[in-house]
């Protein structure tokens, strides 16, 4: 999101309403300095620790995070033999993390030889996040991907009616909502527990936002039957730019529709 997705300056789709050009090539590349400090751990093991890492932001793609050479705990990745082609990067090597008796094969790559635009990725290396068992941003865990400064949630209190229904059937109704406003994203309407209607009944579904958290989500159980799994969430346990959402729900599902001040959005 933010400036390489949905209507983002460097998505594929940039807005019309400015009043210049982003001239270059359709698949744009930025980088640009990550100011805090980065660790990655695996098999009781820090593998990454860096303050001079930098995110990546690349047209349609999430921004990712490449490290100095030096910062690699070098004895952890064991060079492959596979490599991988980018017409805007150049020709990727690979290395597997090995830690022990724990193998992720090909974890890491990097451009030793990067394309003549992108000079810049020469002496920098890039892991996966899934590799990894941990990550911290500075002393506190990442969760799902490292945030993206170009990206915020803004939370509000609201005095919107809003209406949660499937059918005719009232499953939820509020006229003092919280607004959650992410970039890229519609508005999301959280409700407290007593604005909902009809019976919740928890999931094992979880869900991860590196800007709110981890998610729990419920089934909603309508009076004729039916039930809609899913169909509401929350955060237990928000993360402080969200933290006013604590103990509330947001509704969506197909067989569900949002009316605010009587609009269906």
């Amino acid at each position: 999101m933010a400036l390489t997705r949905t209507d983002g300056p460097l998505s594929p789709r940039p807005p019309q309403t400015v009043n210049y050009d982003v001239t270059g090539p359709a698949h744009k590349l930025l980088m640009q300095p990550f100011p805090r400090r980065v660790r990655a751990e695996f098999a009781g093991r820090t593998v990454v620790d860096t303050r001079n890492g930098v995110l990546l932001h690349e047209t349609a793609i999430l921004p990712q995070l490449y490290v100095p050479e030096e910062d690699l705990d070098a004895a952890a990745f064991e060079p492959t033999d596979h490599t991988t082609h980018c017409p805007f990067k150049g020709d990727a090597t690979y290395r597997t993390l090995k830690v022990g008796d724990r193998v992720v094969d090909n974890a890491l790559w990097a451009y030793p030889d990067p394309t003549p635009t992108a000079p810049w990725l020469a002496g920098y290396a890039a892991l996966y996040w899934s590799a990894a068992d941990a990550w911290y941003d500075e002393d506190e865990q990442a969760l799902g991907h490292l945030t993206d400064p170009y990206h915020r949630v803004d939370v509000r209190r609201s005095s919107r009616h809003v209406q949660v229904l499937a059918g005719d059937t009232l499953v939820a109704e509020s006229r003092s909502p919280l607004l959650l406003s992410e970039t890229g994203l519609p508005n999301r309407y959280y409700l407290s527990p007593d604005d909902v209607a009809l019976p919740l009944s928890p999931t094992t579904t979880q869900t991860v936002c590196p800007y709110k958290g981890e998610a729990s989500y419920w089934t909603v159980r309508l009076p004729d039957g039916r039930e809609l799994p899913d169909a509401g969430w929350g955060y237990p346990k928000p993360l402080p730019e969200a933290g006013a959402i604590v103990e509330r729900v947001c509704f969506l599902h197909d067989d569900l529709r949002t009316l605010v001040d009587g609009e269906p959005i």
